[in-house]
């Protein structure tokens, strides 16, 4: 037997599916008033943030620099080779976003030319991090190791990984 939602736990769905896009010929469920809800039932609520972060777009600090045609054809062919790779599948977005710096930092450190980063393409093409990589490589703290930034080829990962030509070291 299926019970209903209480008021609260409605309150918490309401909020919840608020970031999501309904299915077609959908609505979202409706937050009950809150003069339906009486004080002594409704449990205390914290005045912390709630844990779930809305990312709809991500930050414009201006998009990172495309490859060069003929070094994007190199790396494609694998002419110039790729010194290093990482796969951000399964990470979540904060961690996802350290790995990626980290890994950055490593290998310019190291003297790396040029990498893949793979993002995977998520829900129908629009995965968060697929969003958001080329954001983080043009933030301040990158941009000055990043060259250039261009989708992979298909063999490579393709509209789910993109390369990354990295500055040489000063």
């Amino acid at each position: 037997m299926k019970r209903s939602l209480r008021p609260d736990e409605l309150r918490l769905w309401s909020k919840v599916a608020a970031t999501v896009r309904p299915a077609p010929g959908r609505a979202l469920p409706v937050a009950p008033a809150e003069a339906e809800a009486s004080p002594a039932a409704a449990p205390a609520v914290s005045a912390a943030p709630s844990p779930v972060h809305v990312r709809k777009r991500p930050p414009t600090p201006g998009p990172p620099d495309v490859i060069e045609p003929g070094r994007r054809r190199r790396i494609m062919r694998e002419r110039d080779s790729i010194d290093a790779r990482i796969d951000l599948h399964g990470l979540s977005f904060d961690r996802a976003k350290a790995a990626l710096d980290a890994f950055i930092r490593r290998a310019h450190a190291d003297g790396a030319k040029a990498v893949l980063v793979i993002t995977g393409k998520g829900v129908a093409g629009e995965g968060l991090l697929r969003q958001w990589t080329p954001a983080w490589l043009a933030e301040p703290g990158l941009r000055p190791m990043v060259a250039g930034v261009s989708l992979a080829h298909r063999r490579h990962g393709g509209e789910g990984a993109l390369y990354v030509a990295l500055k040489r070291r000063a």
